[in-house]
């Protein structure tokens, strides 16, 4: 009986492809950009930090959502590009606050988006530098997803409304529904992330869990 061997095509590099940020790139980006308060403090105007602090104390987690953070235990550092002069960011940044008050476990960061444009490149929205985006990593720095820069409910919500405006100037917060809604949409990203790095085989084996 003869045996045929398939020929395989040798794989052939694909031009542009070039090497995404390493591990050692994004832990510097993350010890360069600043906590919350911080982040308001050295990038903001007293008019900005006032929509900022405005729309903070709109936001109230559930008994439940604050159970699910409580529940976090895997360390998850979350880099958020973001401008305090956006609209975007004045109405979701400040939920992150919110998240990583309930949850010790998350590591959160704000990096301007002119601050490190090398970085920043890498987290381009449909070819573009949206603000806010997330990008969330393992404790190690090997990221694990990017999300931004509205969530769907918020999209669905401007797509209704037929709004031209890529970024809003935040003057005007949204409905308490709205904020609801994202809210949600917000805390289901940083749940997921927080099951697969509960979930890894690698990081289950380095914590003997």
């Amino acid at each position: 009986m003869t045996v045929t061997t398939p020929i395989s095509t040798p794989a052939r590099p694909v031009a542009g492809a070039g090497a995404p940020p390493t591990t050692e790139a994004w832990a510097a980006a993350f010890e360069a950009a600043l906590p919350y308060a911080d982040f308001l403090t050295a990038r903001g105007t007293a008019e900005q930090r006032d929509r900022w602090n405005a729309f903070h104390a709109k936001v109230v987690l559930t008994p439940a959502q604050q159970a699910v953070l409580t529940g976090f235990v895997r360390k998850m550092p979350v880099l958020v590009l973001a401008g305090t002069w956006c609209g975007d960011c004045v109405n979701q940044c400040p939920i992150f606050a919110h998240f990583a008050a309930a949850a010790p476990v998350i590591d959160l960061r704000f990096l301007d988006r002119d601050q490190l444009p090398d970085i920043a490149a890498h987290l381009k929205v449909c070819g573009g530098q949206r603000v806010p985006v997330a990008a969330f990593f393992s404790e190690d720095f090997s990221p694990v997803l990017f999300y931004g820069d509205r969530t769907l409910s918020a999209y669905r919500a401007s797509a209704a409304a037929q709004l031209g405006s890529s970024c809003a100037s935040g003057v005007v917060p949204p409905a308490a529904d709205a904020v609801t809604a994202v809210v949600g949409d917000w805390l289901d990203q940083f749940e997921r992330v927080q099951h697969i790095l509960r979930l890894s085989a690698r990081l289950r084996q380095q914590h003997g869990d």
